[in-house]
């Protein structure tokens, strides 16, 4: 018995198949961004404006105080997380990268920019930073203050906070006594005297 016959059947219908396939995706109707469409009833651009309040997966921010450094209106008082060591060895990483260079690595105010000709900012041991909510740190770090910049699209928040807890330590460290170091840690300094 031959399959000659079954063949050709099936290569005809195979045939007539993609005969009838339609190339729809490739000739579609494509508008630009900002270019007007009458797809919708307002006659408006192709591209539609967000709804409000629209926030993007994986975007929200839903801890208020991590994200602004406030509270309502009202600065942060404490960390929103625990400062580990990890921490501060980050925030040290990040404080000499972004900001040592017009505060100085110990928070003095005098970086290499200032001892060029800029403007030098206030040393972080002055009484006013010192009793300074955390969140006053992390809001000018993501603000601006003054002549400094906003460091939001250049640091995130974790690192924003990392920093902070850095300056904290600076501040607890500039008039520390021998007697406040633990001590462990006390004889390791009598040995570099």
């Amino acid at each position: 018995m031959s399959s000659r016959p079954l063949d050709c059947f099936f290569l005809a219908l195979a045939l007539t198949g993609a005969a009838g396939c339609r190339r729809d995706m490739f000739h579609q109707p494509i508008s630009k961004p900002l270019e007007p469409s009458d797809f919708f009833q307002d006659n408006h651009m192709a591209s539609r404006l967000l709804v409000p309040h629209t926030v993007a997966r994986g975007h929200l921010h839903a801890d208020e105080a991590f994200y602004t450094g406030k509270i309502g209106t009202n600065l942060v008082e404490t960390f929103p997380f625990p400062v580990t060591r990890e921490v501060l060895e980050r925030g040290r990483e990040r404080f000499d990268i972004y900001c040592s260079p017009c505060h100085g690595r110990t928070g003095e105010g005098t970086g290499m920019i200032v001892q060029r000709g800029f403007p030098p900012p206030p040393s972080y041991h002055i009484d006013r930073l010192r009793q300074a909510p955390v969140g006053h740190f992390f809001d000018v770090i993501t603000q601006g203050y003054g002549i400094m910049y906003s460091y939001a699209e250049r640091v995130e928040p974790a690192d924003r906070w990392a920093i902070a807890a850095y300056i904290r330590a600076l501040q607890r460290s500039h008039d520390a006594t021998l007697a406040q170091v633990p001590p462990q840690e006390r004889a390791k300094l009598e040995e570099t005297k």
